[in-house]
């Protein structure tokens, strides 16, 4: 098991600091194994994100609420989805109301990465060293930090 004083060398002045910097080195070394993870598949772990929170919504939904629900708020989102677009993972379906507004949809193609995707999720169990219990713990822990 790691020890973040030993991973950074370095000495915290309490036990909420050294609390604080484990979230922040952790959250760090998480996002690196995830991008590690997603790079064959060819998107990012934000693009991932989208195309999960489509096939959820299990309907085409607009721009903004797509940005309302990503765990990582991207200022970069449409970038993003331009990307999944061009990839063909993503669609855009103008609002024949408002011609301001555009609603995403999953195609199958998206559909099939994340079929894909969930087949090698071994690859990404960042958890796989917490029990259910521990697990549970750790939501409530950071769920009261928030």
């Amino acid at each position: 098991m790691g020890d973040i004083s030993k991973d950074i060398q370095s000495k915290f002045p309490s036990d909420k600091v050294k609390a604080l910097i484990n979230i922040k080195y952790t959250a760090n070394w998480m996002n690196s194994k995830e991008n590690e993870f997603f790079k064959p598949f060819g998107i990012s772990p934000q693009q991932y994100n989208i195309l999960r929170i489509l096939k959820g919504a299990g309907k085409a939904i607009k721009v903004q609420e797509i940005k309302d629900r990503m765990i990582e708020r991207a200022p970069n989102a449409t970038r993003l989805m331009d990307k999944l677009c061009a990839k063909e993972h993503i669609e855009r379906i103008p609002c024949p109301e408002d011609r301001r507004v555009v609603h995403i949809a999953i195609t199958d193609n998206g559909l099939k990465l994340l079929l894909k995707i969930e087949q090698n999720n071994e690859g990404i169990n960042l958890l796989k060293n917490l029990s259910k219990e521990e697990a549970i713990q750790l939501s409530y822990l950071l769920d009261k930090i928030r």
